[in-house]
């Protein structure tokens, strides 16, 4: 990897966290795949496009990229997450992964005709280079399309089925540092405005969130979540085991015949360079 801006997310996605991650990636893919549709419709990949995905992660977004468009390049920071993507990426022959920091990356100018990010572009030391940056590797008129979340909703669903654990989450772990630095609106146009982006438009968009087979499922895998980890790692076992029986118990009117089922919102960012 060349240059990194980005040392803290830099060691944190490439130590245990980006390792969970890409142990569990169909877990996670689980949780945010229903997000893809309006995130590729706002993205309106063609044939002919060569297409940026920026913390692509396990690669599964760079994958539906390459199937729409002439050639996808999957950047992020995480070497255990992108051993993960080639893998699952093996024998597609338009596509490509590359280690690197997006904020600096020497991307071509003007190499890409879109760039997509789902939630991977939250975590940029200097969010206005990072785009800058993206911009850059855009052709004039390029698009721009990515989520983002918006600021958690202690009345949502998810807070509800999952209050046992918040007087434990004191603070985000190491590889979530940053994760809600563009949850407001007028945050996310100004940096992408410095960056020297135009169009730019906002929706909140809402999706089915998938957490487990049932509710027992779907608590042992929010407890295994990175952040959670973070925060409980010094907490008695019989008190997580307490914790997780309460989130058992908090999912249980959300199992249906797919899973433990939950609506989220994120924001949906579209914009040209």
């Amino acid at each position: 990897m060349r240059s990194v801006a980005n040392t803290q997310q830099s060691e944190a996605w490439n130590g245990w966290e980006g390792e969970l991650w890409a142990k569990n990636s169909s877990r996670y893919d689980g949780m945010l795949d229903d997000f893809n549709a309006p995130l590729f419709a706002a993205a309106e990949i063609v044939e002919t496009h060569q297409v940026l995905d920026v913390g692509c992660g396990t690669g599964h977004t760079t994958r539906l990229a390459a199937e729409l468009a002439a050639r996808a390049v999957g950047v992020d920071i995480s070497a255990p997450m992108l051993a993960r993507a080639r893998a699952d990426a093996a024998g597609i022959p338009n596509i490509e992964f590359v280690q690197g920091d997006a904020q600096v990356h020497p991307f071509a100018a003007g190499g890409f005709d879109v760039a997509i990010s789902r939630g991977g572009v939250m975590f940029f030391a200097d969010p206005v280079a990072g785009f800058a940056n993206i911009r850059r590797s855009l052709r004039p008129g390029g698009r721009l399309a990515f989520i983002t979340p918006t600021a958690p909703n202690p009345e949502g669903d998810y807070a509800r089925a999952t209050a046992a654990l918040a007087a434990f989450l004191r603070g985000p772990s190491p590889a979530a540092r940053g994760m809600m630095s563009l949850v407001a609106p007028d945050r996310i146009r100004e940096v992408l405005a410095e960056a020297g982006f135009g169009d730019i438009t906002i929706d909140q968009t809402e999706a089915t969130e998938t957490l487990g087979a049932n509710a027992a499922d779907a608590a042992e895998f929010v407890c295994s979540l990175g952040p959670v980890q973070f925060n409980l790692q010094d907490v008695p076992k019989s008190t997580v085991d307490q914790v997780r029986d309460e989130v058992r118990a908090g999912f249980e009117p959300h199992e249906t015949p797919q899973g433990v089922q939950i609506r989220g919102t994120v924001w949906l960012v579209r914009a040209t360079s």
